[in-house]
């Protein structure tokens, strides 16, 4: 198993820093209990209420980007306190990253409290995706019954130049705009049918597009 040790302290006084070491050291010790690989040790003097921290940051990233199979912590209160802890056990459980405390000697075992919270955050989450995807269909029929035609651009996207830039209809994004769409609205029917641009790539492109045409009226490519 690939690990991550994250020490924390919440203080830059001198026996906080002791306290790192020491954490570190257990850490590392019960890593070598679990046969485990430390692929990095992150150290960082932070509070636990605090969510936006360099350590806890680089971890997610290391966790998404590379092969992480567990995270090692001294006790739940390290990895944070209130509703930075749970957001942070949520989104290790996304990630399919176990945490392993020296409290529990293995594993980290919830509390019936905090596991009965991520699942009330779980049927939230299911119930979001259930929304967007309403919301989804809902703009693909209102775009179709306002003109817009998915097939025909559907039909041509095999043909791709390469380019970073998102590509999407913009011909088709200024019917819709003249048929009242808001850009939200486009921006979440253009992510039906498969283009992944946001409200402000959509305006952005739009206000470009109407700016050429006005300097072009007859030639617009």
């Amino acid at each position: 198993m690939r690990a991550i040790i994250y020490c924390r302290v919440s203080t830059e006084k001198e026996e906080q820093s002791s306290s790192l070491h020491r954490q570190k050291q257990e850490l590392i010790e019960l890593a070598e209990k679990e046969k485990m690989e430390v692929i990095s040790v992150i150290e960082e003097k932070q509070s636990g209420y605090e969510i936006e921290r360099d350590g806890i940051l680089t971890i997610l990233e290391k966790c998404t980007t590379e092969k992480v199979d567990c995270l090692l912590i001294q006790d739940e209160t390290r990895l944070g306190r209130g509703n930075t802890k749970i957001a942070l056990f949520h989104q290790f459980s996304k990630l399919d990253v176990k945490i392993y405390a020296l409290s529990n000697q293995g594993e980290l075992e919830l509390s019936e409290s905090d596991s009965m919270v991520l699942q009330i955050v779980g049927v939230v989450e299911e119930y979001q995706r259930k929304i967007h995807n309403i919301k989804i269909k809902r703009g693909m029929k209102k775009a179709i019954e306002n003109g817009y035609d998915p097939s025909k651009n559907l039909s041509n996207r095999d043909h791709a130049t390469g380019r970073t830039r998102i590509e999407f209809p913009i011909e088709e994004v200024k019917r819709l705009r003249d048929n009242q769409l808001t850009f939200a609205e486009i921006a979440t029917t253009l992510r039906g049918l498969g283009f992944p641009v946001s409200k402000a790539t959509v305006h952005r492109r739009y206000q470009e597009y109407v700016s050429l045409e006005s300097e072009h009226p007859f030639h617009i490519e």
